[in-house]
């Protein structure tokens, strides 16, 4: 049975890559891409990608692009040691032990791909964190004060968001895998990101809202993400991200992650007109009307990978 359950993986896995045309197009990269979601995210839920149409976007000019499915809730490092674990198997899949990886990580997704960078570099061409929660969240600051740890309330907080990650699991095909919203909480909040970043400081800024090291270890650092949170009244979600950025007082942010949290290595723009779920192509694509698409960004960013010979 377990055998079965171990082929029936690496078959799923196989699945995740989009592969490229023969030729080589804009966005064929030396390595191949790998797509990493944040807290609460999924690979494929009810017949929408979590980044939304990036995949096929990307594919259809020459990347090679997976799709990784960690832990909807966990801590950076469980979620980094299960995504570890993907891309090895990965480079057996494709018969290659020396592949490396163009890692692209939205919100939790970039604490994530920042510990395998720095727990196992040769398995990492670049990372590249979209909205990602690099120096902490003020919603998980808040959310931490409501629900302080071992309270009722903190139990509460913890089965409900549990049992919402065990559905996206079950949904997205992922059950196996544990869920613990409290080690994501805890991972999330200013602290948390304080003692991760002092064990796994590349790309991080050393000042409170400037760029980080843009190569470590032979590794490139990217970062990029938004700065507004209401930004198309036709989106059902808005209403609720306008309210989670009422938390970051004095501060620009996405609605979840400031924009100085959002740097990391070479600063791309912290400053599109997008939200949190923009960054990742929102709401079935429903997205602001007058700034660039995050399809494009996404697109324009496998360009820049291919340039660095990435």
């Amino acid at each position: 049975m377990k055998t079965l359950t171990r082929a029936c993986l690496l078959a799923a896995t196989a699945m995740m890559a989009v592969a490229a045309p023969a030729h080589a197009g804009y966005t064929t990269t030396k390595s191949p891409i790998v797509l990493v979601h944040g807290i609460f995210g999924f690979n494929n839920f009810l017949g929408a990608d979590y980044f939304y149409g990036v995949r096929d976007t990307l594919a259809k000019e020459g990347a090679v692009v997976y799709t990784s499915t960690v832990s909807a809730a966990g801590s950076n490092e469980n979620r980094g040691e299960q995504l570890r674990a993907e891309l090895k198997r990965l480079r057996i899949l494709n018969n290659n032990p020396t592949m490396k990886f163009n890692l692209v990580g939205h919100s939790q997704g970039s604490p994530t791909i920042r510990y395998v960078a720095a727990v196992e570099p040769g398995l990492v061409a670049s990372v590249t964190s979209v909205g990602g929660v690099n120096k902490g969240s003020a919603v998980a600051d808040i959310v931490r004060k409501v629900a302080p740890a071992g309270t009722y309330s903190e139990s509460v907080i913890n089965s409900v968001s549990n049992a919402f990650a065990g559905v996206l699991a079950f949904a997205t095909g992922s059950s196996e895998l544990p869920q613990s919203s409290v080690d994501a909480l805890n991972s999330l909040t200013t602290p948390g990101l304080a003692k991760f970043n002092a064990k796994y400081p590349a790309g991080v800024p050393t000042t409170s809202c400037g760029g980080g090291a843009n190569v470590v270890k032979n590794i490139r650092y990217y970062s990029w993400g938004g700065s507004s949170t209401v930004t198309n009244v036709l989106d059902p979600l808005d209403a609720g991200i306008g309210t989670l950025g009422l938390a970051f007082v004095g501060q620009q942010s996405d609605g979840l992650v400031s924009a100085c949290s959002q740097k990391l290595g070479k600063v791309l723009r912290v400053d599109y007109k997008m939200n949190h779920l923009d960054e990742v192509n929102g709401f079935f694509g429903i997205v602001h009307l007058f700034e660039t698409n995050p399809k494009s960004v996404y697109r324009a960013h496998a360009n820049r990978l291919q340039v660095a010979g990435l």
